[in-house]
């Protein structure tokens, strides 16, 4: 497992997305930071294959690197604008395979994808939710293939500090980092769990990043 860099273009230049899609936070001075490095910890744990899925993929910020790594790019995503987000990559030698669609309800077939790529979208289902959409993540992975999740750690200072960029963070996340990590276990085996801390470990952990594997 090496350290991976984000392949990204100017924050400027994704499209598809909404006024609630991060990206515009990638390039905001210290934070960027953050956004950037919880992404690579979640590209870091794939391995490779011919077919991978990421849910939530809004502006597809994760898809320069993921060509590098499978024959196939598939995406599904609740409000991201998918023929915006699959004539940029096209027109940047990326062909993608993108849906507008909900995790509870993926509709790809059993057993299709070697790794399901799911980055900060499970805080955000309530407990009921979170069991459906990993028995669906559980349907579609091939026997052998993972789920890598990066979600935040739950933590007063990450409350506050959403607050004071204007968001009420517990207005949207509804599973912490342990939920998510035992109903994933339920129905998947733990291969490992990383935790990104701040800056010389200061602020302690912010990010946790899962991955598991099916039987």
């Amino acid at each position: 497992m090496g350290r991976v860099n984000l392949n990204m273009l100017p924050v400027s230049s994704y499209v598809g997305v909404n006024r609630d899609d991060p990206i515009r936070l990638y390039a905001v001075p210290g934070l960027g930071w953050f956004y950037r490095r919880r992404v690579e910890m979640c590209l870091e744990e794939l391995t490779g294959g011919q077919r991978v899925l990421e849910i939530g993929f809004g502006s597809g910020v994760s898809f320069f690197n993921l060509r590098g790594l499978y024959a196939e790019i598939h995406g599904i995503d609740l409000t991201a604008n998918v023929d915006e987000v699959t004539d940029f990559f096209r027109e940047r030698g990326i062909e993608t395979h993108l849906q507008q669609g909900d995790v509870r309800r993926l509709p790809h077939r059993d057993a299709f994808f070697d790794s399901v790529l799911m980055i900060s979208i499970l805080e955000h289902l309530r407990p009921e939710d979170l069991q459906h959409a990993l028995l669906e993540v559980h349907r579609v992975l091939r026997p052998g293939g993972q789920l890598v999740y990066g979600t935040p750690v739950e933590r007063p200072l990450m409350v506050t500090a959403f607050r004071l960029l204007g968001t009420d963070i517990r207005g949207q996340h509804f599973s912490t980092e342990k939920d998510i990590a035992r109903q994933a276990g339920l129905g998947l085996r733990p291969q490992r769990i990383r935790r990104l801390h701040g800056p010389l470990g200061l602020f302690g952990s912010l990010y946790e990043v899962g991955n598991f594997v099916r039987d």
